[in-house]
């Protein structure tokens, strides 16, 4: 019996688990895009109907709107005041790169800003150790 209720207890943790990372991770699988995706389009001038954003310390990517760090909420109202501008048609992809997405700071407000305004193409450029890393070492376009 003992055994039973362990099982139930641990269950009971891992689908809180699950629950809790649900509820703090705005994105699903389907919306975030691979660096090399992103590279690959740059590249190759395929950049007509997707707008880049970063919303972390400094605008590392080619072409890329610097919005400044989403944990900030000014930065937040200047990455809303900058969408304003921006067909609700456009694939908006946003990045930081300070760190894996578990610590982000600024992914998860400025994502949700992004669906509030009624971006239907929102992405999350998938980034999953850092900017320098997953981007700038693998020669990627850089401003």
């Amino acid at each position: 019996m003992k055994k039973i209720m362990l099982l139930l207890m641990l269950l009971a943790g891992f689908a809180n688990q699950l629950t809790a990372q649900n509820l703090t991770d705005p994105w699903i699988p389907q919306q975030l895009m691979s660096t090399k995706t992103l590279a690959d389009r740059i590249v190759q001038n395929k950049m007509k109907n997707t707008i880049v954003v970063n919303i972390g310390p400094d605008a590392v990517i080619k072409n890329s709107y610097n919005a400044g760090a989403g944990s900030d909420s000014k930065n937040i109202e200047k990455l809303q005041t900058y969408l304003k501008n921006i067909s609700k048609d456009k694939e908006v992809v946003l990045y930081c790169g300070c760190c894996p997405f578990e610590k982000c700071p600024n992914i998860r407000p400025a994502f949700k800003a992004v669906i509030a305004a009624g971006y239907k193409n929102a992405k999350l450029l998938n980034i999953p150790k850092n900017i320098k890393i997953d981007w700038i070492d693998k020669g990627y376009p850089v401003n």
